[in-house]
């Protein structure tokens, strides 16, 4: 199963870092790993490419959680500059669950509103540059299930061991343009459904503080010229849940009952 399931994310990796860029640039989603009532989760990623994604997550009840994310790039080299900001908000369910509590599904959806700068950089024959702006702020709306697994095993690192967690997370997101204007030039605007499938590993370095590595990719329904799905998902971040639920790693010892003889004598003392 394991092996399947690292198939599976490399392939989401390969097919989205082969694809074209696009104006679009999805954020790292929001997997906070809610277990109970008053939980905070708080984290920071980073991709390759420099689109910092900043999430945050509250348990309000035991089973409705909250989310808060916010996404930014500022991107420039010689062929093409890229900027792009993104704030989204949403709320949903949350339930652990297993034979020891220890499994988590969350099930959000929310909205988010946002805008991308994509100029390229074309130098002629004569030395001179030629550039192509393309500026669009659009809205987006999403659904995700996020599923996570805190198992037994772990990495050693430095005569340590590290506890690791494993999850994925399917996102559904709607994105229309509000507006879209190329070399100052309003174009007709576009929209496009995309899935985006992330994978996601966590070491845990202490109680409350995770390293997360995600790999991932989205993928359009729509066929579109700009708004495509052409950026994936790969980043490294920090995640800190405070006031959570302690999830169990494995099944407590059961409880020895002493022998009948020892019973009886206590009950008689």
């Amino acid at each position: 199963m394991k092996k399947h399931f690292l198939k599976l994310a490399g392939l989401c990796l390969v097919l989205g870092t082969a694809s074209c860029s696009s104006v679009y640039m999805p954020n790292t989603p929001n997997t906070p790993m809610l277990s109970s009532k008053g939980e905070l989760s708080t984290s920071g990623h980073i991709t390759l490419k420099g689109n910092a994604t900043f999430n945050s997550a509250y348990a309000v009840t035991d089973h409705v959680g909250v989310l808060l994310s916010g996404a930014m790039m500022n991107n420039n080299n010689k062929k093409k500059d890229f900027r792009h900001n993104l704030l989204e908000a949403g709320g949903g369910y949350f339930t652990t669950f297993g034979p020891d509590e220890n499994r988590i599904l969350e099930v959000y959806a929310g909205l988010g509103k946002g805008s991308s700068d994509r100029t390229y950089k074309d130098k002629t024959s004569e030395g001179l540059i030629t550039y192509d702006r393309q500026e669009t702020s659009f809205n987006k709306y999403f659904m995700q299930v996020n599923y996570s697994s805190k198992k037994k095993k772990s990495i050693g690192l430095f005569g340590k061991d590290f506890p690791l967690n494993y999850g994925t997370a399917l996102r559904l997101s709607y994105v229309n343009m509000s507006e879209f204007v190329r070399n100052d030039v309003k174009q007709a605007t576009e929209d496009n459904i995309f899935f985006e499938p992330i994978f996601y590993t966590r070491m845990t370095l202490t109680p409350s503080l995770q390293l997360q590595y995600t790999s991932g990719s989205n993928f359009g329904l729509k066929n579109r010229e700009f708004m495509t799905a052409g950026n994936s998902v790969f980043s490294v971040g920090f995640i800190v849940n405070v006031g959570g639920r302690k999830l169990k790693e494995g099944r407590e010892p059961r409880q020895k009952i002493p022998p009948i003889k020892d019973q009886i004598k206590t009950i008689k003392l």
